[in-house]
């Protein structure tokens, strides 16, 4: 009895400690994904919008993407990647890219946005971000390569990080109804943020003439931050759920950050406002309708196909033992 105890102590303390050099691993790639797309990928794009040239583009896409890739590969540590990890990735880009293709020729549903925040709940905030930011060079050139090619790079590749950060990677038995109580929380800090912007626009106008335009963005994200801080835990996996997270990240983030990037990007042209308060708040106003779109028809994607590929995708990951 006295081997048998200390073979399954020695064992306790060995699963611990593997437990704990995962989870300091976990966070060291963390950190080092947060910094790369909160600060250097930004900086990176702030500064070719300084220097003025949209020749850029395309080197600029490329260091985004090989900067990307080292997070994800600190997964595999010391140990070569094998190949069914890496295609695994391949595939959900390849299936991003396709899908989103397909749709935007034949119907306008924007199921690439879908794919992506589906990959980033899957297989975590950093492949999430790599799917994002590599389908989304892939697809355009298809849709066609620009200046604002890393931009929406960076939009795909964000959305896939925060599906990854905020969603429990397990599959919820529970129903729709029963999760979405445990939410509750940061849906109402979203709608107490935008009546706060209703009342503001009230209070002082200012020179807008609608609601809707830069203190629905504002105060949306306003709202993002303050659900972070009152959430504690990690969604459920569920449709409605997915679909509610997919709609206010998609419409908040992505279409705030793209409507200032249309800004940037049209400063130098000819009739131009320039940069401004002036010509944001128009873009913010006129963009409400085409975001609102993006994110309704986004979120029917992810209520739809949300919860049988987060199944599919778990189950292969449990059959080939990948990213353990």
């Amino acid at each position: 009895m006295d081997k048998e105890s200390a073979l399954v102590t020695s064992f306790d303390e060995l699963k611990k400690k593997n437990e704990s050099h995962y989870m300091a691993a976990a966070r060291k790639r963390l950190t080092i994904t947060a910094f790369l797309i909160f600060l250097v990928i930004p900086a990176l794009i702030a500064l070719t919008v300084f220097l003025g040239s949209k020749r850029l583009y395309m080197p600029l896409s490329i260091l985004i993407l090989v900067m990307v890739m080292a997070p994800f590969f600190m997964i595999f540590e010391r140990r070569r990647p094998r190949a069914r990890e890496v295609v695994l990735i391949a595939m959900m880009s390849a299936l991003t890219v396709a899908s989103h293709t397909f749709f935007h020729i034949a119907f306008p549903v924007q199921i690439g946005t879908a794919m992506v925040i589906i990959s980033g709940i899957s297989l975590g905030p950093e492949a999430g971000f790599l799917i994002g930011a590599m389908s989304r060079f892939v697809c355009n050139f298809y849709m066609g390569q620009g200046a604002w090619t890393p931009w929406q790079m960076f939009c795909w590749g964000l959305l896939g990080f925060l599906a990854g950060l905020a969603f429990n990677r397990e599959i919820s038995e529970d129903n729709g109804i029963s999760n979405f109580r445990k939410i509750i929380t940061p849906v109402l800090c979203v709608i107490f943020s935008e009546l706060l912007a209703y009342i503001s626009f009230l209070i002082w106008q200012g020179n807008d003439k609608t609601f809707f335009g830069w203190r629905v963005y504002l105060f949306g994200i306003i709202g993002l931050l303050l659900a972070v801080v009152f959430q504690k835990g990690k969604l459920k996996t569920d449709n409605l759920t997915m679909a509610v997270f997919t709609f206010v990240v998609t419409f908040v983030i992505y279409g705030g950050i793209m409507n200032f990037a249309a800004m940037c990007l049209s400063m130098n042209e000819p009739g131009s406002p320039g940069i401004g308060i002036k010509a944001l708040k128009a873009l913010y106003v006129s963009g409400v309708g085409y975001d609102f779109y993006h994110a309704l028809t986004a979120a029917i994607c992810v209520f739809i196909i949300g919860t049988p590929m987060v199944k599919k995708l778990e189950r292969i990951k449990i059959k080939y033992g990948i990213y353990k």
